[in-house]
């Protein structure tokens, strides 16, 4: 079996570590002086269990990988569409493309019946970049849960978490998904497969979509936001409109909002991605996490007012700083 990680940075590395050691052709896609001392000295990763070095296969050519089983997409989302060209060197007929990415999935409405099926989100994937180059129906959904960062090039440390859902847009538990999964679990991962992947998308972007650009604003950690009323009070609302707009698209809830800002700030002085984005001078990952809740909203026929202003003042902000464009 042949497996690419595109975006073999923190959880991009984590993942082609573990799955390094089932037998299957691991390539990583890289760059930079990460790509550089993976190549010189293997990729380490550092754990619970220790410090550990792997010999795995690294280039930032995907024509040096060829056409692959699986292609897992580990980028942040509004890096994918840009990707999608050379990509093209990975794709033979059969080949399925793992979105392990935050956010609205581009393929969200594929695989649904009724009015919205085949939806295309201007949001996630402007110009329908990634619907046209790679395809919906190779498309597999993936939340992820694991913690990781780089701790320096050619290391990556992981701090918590194993679990990584995974699910076909229709719902089916086809041969290609269980196959990853089993791959998965065999290597000390924890992949269940879901037949309702998007509810699984839901819980983790309920609070990325205002924990994210609330702390983008505030330079605040999520203990500190879910601790202050005033500001708890704002992720609430955002996510009661959220909520409200994804039970009109028939997803299901299994935690209500309390217990979900209640389990964010439980996390920690941990800060959200989207403030370090902010701090260390990159682009921000605004459309998939919030313009696409709002867009959500404009298809499903419900408003989002406080969403639509914090997404206005995060915009802004990160344009001024030069990180962040509207490309739909």
């Amino acid at each position: 079996m042949r497996i690419a990680i595109y975006g073999a940075g923190a959880i991009g590395g984590y993942l082609g570590f573990m799955l390094a050691g089932s037998g299957a052709e691991i390539t990583l896609i890289a760059r930079g002086p990460h790509l550089e001392a993976i190549r010189k000295d293997g990729l380490t990763l550092e754990s619970a269990d220790g410090r550990q070095t792997r010999r795995i296969r690294a280039t930032d050519d995907p024509r040096d990988a060829g056409p692959q089983d699986y292609v897992i997409i580990t980028l942040k989302a509004h890096s994918v569409p840009a990707v999608v060209g050379p990509m093209q060197a990975m794709l033979a007929p059969e080949t399925a493309v793992v979105t392990a990415v935050n956010g609205v999935p581009w393929w969200y409405f594929h695989g649904l019946d009724g009015a919205w099926s085949d939806h295309r989100l201007r949001s996630v994937d402007p110009g329908d970049v990634q619907w046209d180059g790679i395809g919906p129906e190779r498309a597999i959904g993936c939340v992820v849960f694991p913690a990781c960062e780089i701790a320096a090039p050619g290391v990556v440390r992981h701090l918590a978490g194993d679990r990584f859902f995974l699910g076909e847009p229709s719902g089916e538990a086809t041969e290609r998904t269980r196959n990853l999964a089993l791959m998965m679990r065999e290597n000390g991962l924890k992949a269940p497969v879901r037949t309702r992947i998007r509810d699984d998308i839901w819980v983790k972007l309920w609070g990325n979509l205002c924990f994210n650009p609330v702390s983008a604003l505030t330079g605040a950690t999520l203990e500190e936001m879910a601790g202050d009323p005033d500001v708890r009070q704002l992720c609430r609302t955002m996510m009661t409109e959220a909520r409200t707009v994804a039970e009109t698209l028939g997803v299901r809830f299994a935690i209500d909002v309390d217990r979900r800002i209640d389990g964010a700030g439980a996390v920690g002085a941990h800060r959200t991605s989207m403030l370090q984005d902010l701090e260390q001078g990159r682009p921000m990952e605004i459309d998939a996490l919030v313009s696409s809740v709002q867009e959500l909203g404009e298809i499903a026929g419900n408003p989002t007012p406080t969403i639509d202003i914090i997404l206005a003042l995060v915009r802004q902000k990160a344009e001024l700083l030069g990180l962040y464009s509207q490309s739909s």
